[in-house]
């Protein structure tokens, strides 16, 4: 299908519907350095503005609008969240978008703190909003090391089908392919993901292969607690508006932390992905990402979609 993305960050979302035989035909990001990520490893058609100074007829029409709307605002390590966060209200762009190009589908991607803001109010209204423009939504929370993502992230997926192509929602949200109980297989461990990569502080070839010198200092909080080599990764950080230092996971092995291209393996970004911008910003792009991988298998479905429904 082709595919209009907003909010794309760095590309994890589209390269992986790519992967699956898609095509993106639009993007747009406000981020700088993600935008030029984007362009090196993905291609030229992204936008680099703000989504408020884009006019919707000038965004092409598609059959998939997808967008990984700004989280911050929802996620439950901000503490300070409350149902009028600006940043909240963003989603409504992407609404927009929706109401007026009317694609067949759209996939948009938040964390799981989406679900209980406002007691539940918002995701219920956001629901009802995308109802009111004329499309089925289901609304499904993943862990992503579920779909062998070595990673135990949480994630929140609502997907739209336009009301006219059927009443019955035809995307078939994919099986899980791996459990916690090695069902049908197990988690892939961080340290099964990382295990290849020699030692950054040694000559090496590999793009990105630097990482923070923040101290490690284990203590139970986000970021800073020691992480099991025969686990997924924990969740993969960002800080989305590019203030603070970088947050990178520490390693399993418990001397630093994970480089910025042993972060984008994490999220399933290729070697051949190289990362533009200062080490903060390169972290932060790959925290805010879709992990590769599970979009290749949404972008699966759209194909199969293409093929036996449209």
């Amino acid at each position: 299908m082709n595919i209009v993305s907003l909010f794309s960050g760095a590309g994890g979302l589209d390269l992986g519907l790519i992967h699956a035989g898609n095509t993106v035909i639009w993007a747009n990001d406000i981020d700088k350095d993600a935008t030029a990520t984007y362009r090196k490893n993905i291609g030229n058609h992204i936008v680099c503005a703000d989504i408020k100074d884009i006019r919707l007829d000038d965004i092409p029409n598609s059959e998939v609008i997808v967008a990984g709307f700004p989280c911050q605002g929802f996620s439950q390590a901000n503490l300070l969240r409350t149902t009028n966060d600006g940043r909240n209200l963003l989603y409504k762009f992407f609404y927009m978008a929706i109401k007026t190009k009317q694609p067949e589908f759209f996939i948009a991607e938040n964390v799981r703190g989406i679900l209980s803001l406002g007691g539940g109010a918002i995701i219920k209204q956001i629901v009802s909003d995308f109802e009111d423009a004329g499309y089925v939504v289901n609304v499904t929370l993943v862990n992503l090391a579920d779909y062998g993502v070595p990673q135990t992230r949480q994630r929140v997926f609502i997907i739209g089908q336009r009301v006219d192509i059927g009443e019955k929602m035809y995307f078939r949200f994919p099986q899980k392919t791996h459990g916690k109980d090695g069902k049908p297989q197990a988690w892939v461990s961080i340290q099964t993901a990382l295990e290849h990569y020699i030692d950054p502080d040694k000559p090496n070839n590999y793009l990105n292969h630097i990482y923070s010198s923040y101290k490690v200092e284990f203590r139970n909080f986000t970021g800073h607690r020691a992480t099991d080599r025969n686990k997924p990764s924990p969740t993969i950080l960002a800080r989305g508006n590019g203030k603070g230092g970088v947050c990178a996971i520490p390693h399993y092995n418990g001397k630093r932390r994970l480089t910025i291209r042993e972060s984008a393996t994490i999220q399933t970004f290729p070697e051949y992905f190289e990362f533009i911008g200062q080490m903060n910003s390169c972290y932060r792009q790959i925290g805010n990402a879709v992990p590769v991988m599970f979009a290749e298998i949404l972008g699966q479905e759209l194909v199969r979609l293409q093929c036996e429904v449209l």
